[in-house]
């Protein structure tokens, strides 16, 4: 049975124009609609989807023994134009360093795509999504 997590809480503070100190547990960061003093929510969003992808890339790789030395993730994420100005697309590029064999790493992808990226299931699912990868020995 999985375990049951309690609910992510998370509070923002308005500080002055769209700018507000956000705190999650002891996790803090600026969010800045501008994009400017911190990431904007559109910015933390791709931060949240990459990240969550390459942790459980690099775990699958992990748990199956292959050597990886280092990983990059790309996001590309293309947006509506009218309101709400949602991705419509997005596109991560992998870079995997190690003696990793390129089926370990298709496979990784496709596990945290279709059953463990949550930051992925918690979005539309309408997204065109696409990734790509490269390993360098």
């Amino acid at each position: 049975m999985a375990d049951i997590k309690p609910p992510l809480v998370a509070e923002l503070i308005w500080d002055e124009q769209l700018r507000f100190g956000a705190t999650s547990g002891p996790a803090a960061i600026v969010v800045d609609a501008d994009g400017a003093a911190g990431p904007s929510p559109m910015q933390l969003a791709a931060f949240g989807l990459a990240g969550c992808m390459a942790a459980d890339v690099i775990a699958i790789i992990q748990k199956g023994r292959h050597p990886v030395t280092g990983m990059r993730v790309s996001f590309s994420g293309d947006r509506a134009p009218e309101p709400p100005r949602r991705f419509v697309s997005i596109a991560l590029h992998f870079i995997v360093s190690g003696a990793v064999p390129r089926d370990a790493v298709e496979r990784a992808m496709a596990l945290s795509h279709e059953r463990y990226c949550s930051v992925w299931h918690s979005m539309r699912q309408n997204i065109a999504f696409t990734t790509t990868f490269d390993v360098h020995p």
